[in-house]
């Protein structure tokens, strides 16, 4: 999201979807819950203050690899910015799997599903510990065969400000064609369900082909709305809570694990 920020424009559009969202549910009598959406502000505060020297961490790292690359592809080609976006997205789906799948990863990524109500502010709740959570390293690897970081960080950017929009329930299906290429709002929602049956599916970013590909595709059901946020329900308005919640669970039990593999065993182990 840091991209957005960069650029007034963007946020002004995200302003007016996000009050726009609020009259529409208002208007359909599903109410709005001003404090989490708060909650998800203050998550986002404290994510643009980490952010930064994440992101000094990481470009040096990418830097470093562009360095010692065997190939060096030229980002003035465009060639390269269509490649790249396939390869930034097959690295985003992997990214994400692995984000619910790992439990070191997953301790960053739960701030992001903790809102139980889908509105277009939870896009923004996102974790601090990006870079302790070591997500960076899938990225990482297509600096290594050759994409400049500059390009790897602009599609990253993009995805992520595309995925702004998908955090919705006012917008409806979409034309079949584009269900069936890109992730969309009814994707993103079951995604985000709470429900078993929709646990660990539909992990694109901009496409939702990887999903159809892999077998991790769930469509939204069509006769009833979902439960959304955490297995573990977190009814909690406080940014910090929020953030750290989930890292504190996992050391918790990692303490309590007998012996290194064991320990190892929890870190590396499914949520």
């Amino acid at each position: 999201m840091r991209l957005a920020f960069q650029h007034p424009w963007i946020v002004a559009i995200m302003l007016a979807l996000v009050l726009g969202e609020i009259g529409w549910r208002l208007r359909k009598g599903r109410g709005y819950d001003g404090g989490a959406a708060a909650a998800s502000l203050g998550v986002a505060v404290g994510q643009a203050i980490f952010r930064p020297l994440t992101g000094l961490l990481t470009g040096a790292i990418f830097l470093l690899l562009a360095d010692i690359s065997p190939v060096q592809l030229p980002a003035d080609n465009w060639r390269t910015w269509v490649a790249g976006f396939f390869a930034l997205e097959f690295a985003y789906y992997w990214f994400h799997r692995f984000s619910h799948t790992v439990r070191w990863m997953w301790a960053t990524h739960a701030v992001h599903h903790s809102a139980r109500e889908y509105v277009l502010p939870s896009a923004i709740r996102l974790g601090w510990t990006e870079f302790f959570s070591l997500g960076w390293v899938f990225f990482a690897v297509l600096v290594l065969i050759g994409f400049p970081p500059m390009v790897v960080a602009v599609l990253l950017g993009a995805n992520l400000i595309y995925q702004f929009p998908l955090h919705t329930e006012a917008v409806g299906r979409l034309p079949k064609w584009i269900e069936a290429v890109f992730n969309t709002p009814s994707h993103h929602r079951a995604h985000h369900a709470s429900e078993t049956d929709y646990l660990d599916c539909n992990f694109g970013g901009i496409l939702i082909v990887w999903d159809r590909l892999f077998g991790t595709f769930r469509a939204e059901p069509h006769d009833r709305a979902l439960r959304y946020g955490l297995v573990h329900d977190l009814d909690s308005r406080n940014p910090v809570h929020i953030a750290l919640h989930e890292w504190r669970r996992l050391f918790a039990d990692i303490a309590q694990a007998r012996g290194a593999s064991a320990k190892i065993k929890v870190a590396l182990g499914r949520p």
